[in-house]
């Protein structure tokens, strides 16, 4: 029973890592910056993640702004939020970084 448990979480987490096809979105900032934190998270290894995380750098003026923007939008921050959760997390317990 626990192997076919920790067999469903690992098919929905590859469910929603998958690639999703490009769709017209109305919050096509919020597709652009997902994009680049999903690439961010794919793209590195667990050491460069762990790496990352102790040497955290304050964020761009751009970056600013992004988080400005989703802080004023509760609906832009959930898509943004919905959308970037899969990836980050299924990277996350490949790398031990959550149970």
């Amino acid at each position: 029973m626990k192997n076919a448990s920790i067999g469903l979480v690992i098919a929905i987490a590859a469910t929603l890592a998958a690639p999703v096809q490009a769709q017209s979105s109305q919050y096509p900032v919020a597709d652009q910056i997902a994009a680049k934190v999903i690439a961010k998270y794919q793209n590195s290894s667990c050491q460069q993640l762990a790496q990352q995380k102790q040497q955290q750098q304050p964020p761009s003026r751009v970056e600013q702004k992004a988080i400005a923007e989703l802080k004023s939008d509760p609906q832009m921050r959930a898509y943004f939020i919905n959308k970037i959760a899969g990836p980050i997390a299924n990277k996350m317990f490949e790398c031990g970084m959550i149970p």
